[in-house]
């Protein structure tokens, strides 16, 4: 049985500069802001429109549904350059299986970082200084429970990635792999935004707590979505994709 660390790929010093990968970190980046700027902006929308904001059952449904129909549509149109993942915890679960290297994995962390930074600041500059929302626990809900619902709601996350878009037995089951994304998204905001946000993705915690230089509970955003995530990529790995290393090459024509 293959153990998934062990197709873990550091990559080569000068993946770091090559098109390929520098292509891949751009599409990344604009990818971030698309999503993180039409879910954040569905949050200050909804909290201009309504007293209670997206603490409400209708305002957790339409955060729920621009998530999901961002997401979608950003993991669309980047998938053919970078896999479309959007997300550090998905680029951590692919590259537990071997799927991406760690030079080229480091590259999207940052670009998705920034692009959810640039996403916050375009925002509260078109909304004339509105209040950035950042993630934060409700009352009642600890930091334990926080935690385990970040770990369960990335594991489904990204074990749907791995279903629908890395399996290299997809089969047509690719085509459809950026709208199940977005969905599990949507339903997973709907179970659970009421208690902590529903986050599933570490830099769409990062750029509203860096715009808004609020960091209490920060490290839940983190810690969970890549437990969740690494455990997503590994087990699917182990019982469900045959034992042969799959991380991205470079093309040794063009380096």
């Amino acid at each position: 049985m293959p153990y998934p660390f062990q197709r873990v790929a550091v990559g080569r010093a000068d993946e770091a500069y090559h098109p390929d990968t520098l292509r891949a970190a751009l599409a990344e980046f604009i990818s971030a802001i698309i999503f993180v700027f039409a879910g954040e902006g569905s949050v200050i929308a909804f909290s201009k429109l309504s007293d209670d904001g997206s603490t409400t059952p209708a305002g957790l449904v339409a955060e729920a549904l621009a998530h999901g129909i961002a997401l979608f549509i950003a993991v669309a149109v980047a998938s053919n350059i970078s896999g479309g993942h959007v997300n550090p915890a998905v680029t951590f679960g692919a590259l537990v299986g071997g799927h991406i290297t760690l030079v080229r994995g480091i590259f999207y962390w940052i670009a998705q970082m920034l692009g959810a930074t640039v996403a916050c600041g375009l925002l509260k500059y078109t909304t004339n200084g509105m209040s950035i929302g950042v993630f934060s626990l409700s009352s009642g809900v600890g930091l334990g429970n926080a935690l385990v619902f970040e770990i369960v709601m990335t594991f489904g996350l990204v074990y749907t990635v791995y279903a629908t878009a890395i399996d290299p037995n997809r089969g047509t089951l690719g085509t459809i792999a950026p709208i199940c994304i977005g969905f599990i998204v949507g339903a997973n905001i709907l179970a659970g935004g009421a208690f902590d946000g529903a986050c599933m993705n570490p830099a769409r915690a990062f750029g509203p707590a860096l715009v808004s230089w609020t960091w209490k509970n920060h490290w839940i955003f983190w810690v969970g979505p890549l437990i969740g995530g690494g455990l997503a990529g590994a087990i699917f790995e182990v019982f469900f994709i045959e034992a042969r290393p799959t991380h991205e090459r470079l093309p040794t024509s063009e380096i």
